[in-house]
């Protein structure tokens, strides 16, 4: 197993790509701190069969206290941490002349200032412990590109990709690798989300926006969480030891960069 005696923090790990990625580390042998918004009492019954090696935690990564909680927690329970997987997101959409000050608020807490500064505070106990760690954090292909409805959600991204070059190469004497994973379409429970806000503001009936950008992926069709859990575990691993400042895109060839 490839993740034995590991310890990884796994953020919005209550379903989607979290909870395919934390079910991933458990089966390579890590010990994981499954942390989301939603109740910690559902995540421990989804995870109930991996025993005393998970700790689920309601946690939101947009305040300072929060985030301080999440890394005592874990190391009071597990004693360190070698592995952050930062993905916890949000995703909202509308045209650029309706865009909101709550809603660049909103997006811009979550997917940027609560994934610095927890990728932050992770860095510095792996600094602290002095062996060195992976960070993992989730971009989007929307990252790569700007989107006429999804303007917030597209820098926000593009912002995932920016920090994770710089932590990289500001953590690379302390043998921690920084990278990022930008998918594609991915067949979540946010996505029905998503399909209905196309709906509205492209004039779709429901499914219809979902089965399109499916239907134009090269390689046939939406991804599914557990097409991310390969990459997830590669950055994880030492088999990427060479690898720091790489965002790899997982995406069925829906975008080239």
């Amino acid at each position: 197993m490839r993740l034995t005696d590991k310890v990884a923090v796994i953020t919005g790990a209550a379903s989607g790509i979290g909870e395919a990625v934390a079910r991933r580390y458990l089966e390579e042998g890590a010990q994981v701190v499954a942390v989301d918004v939603k109740d910690e009492h559902d995540m421990a019954q989804r995870f109930a069969d991996v025993g005393a090696r998970m700790l689920a935690l309601k946690a939101d990564v947009t305040q300072r206290e929060e985030i301080a909680r999440i890394v005592a927690r874990t190391v009071e329970r597990f004693g360190g941490i070698d592995i952050l997987f930062n993905n916890a997101a949000l995703f909202d959409m509308r045209p650029i002349l309706d865009e909101s000050w709550d809603v660049y608020d909103r997006l811009f807490a979550v997917n940027v200032k609560g994934m610095f500064f927890l990728m932050q505070a992770v860095a510095k106990r792996m600094v602290e412990q002095g062996r060195g760690g992976k960070i993992i954090n989730m971009s989007s292909q929307a990252g790569r590109r700007g989107e006429a409805l999804v303007s917030h959600y597209c820098a926000t991204k593009a912002a995932v990709i920016s920090y994770t070059q710089s932590a990289a190469l500001a953590l690379a004497r302390e043998r921690i690798n920084v990278n990022g994973i930008a998918p594609g379409v991915v067949d979540t429970p946010m996505w029905n989300e998503v399909d209905a806000l196309f709906a509205r503001y492209e004039n779709r009936p429901l499914g219809e926006k979902k089965r399109l950008v499916g239907e134009e992926v090269p390689l046939g069709r939406m991804g599914v969480p557990a097409d991310l859990t390969g990459a997830a575990l590669f950055l994880a691993s030492s088999d990427s030891d060479y690898i720091t400042a790489q965002t790899i895109n997982v995406d069925g060839a829906n975008w080239m960069s």
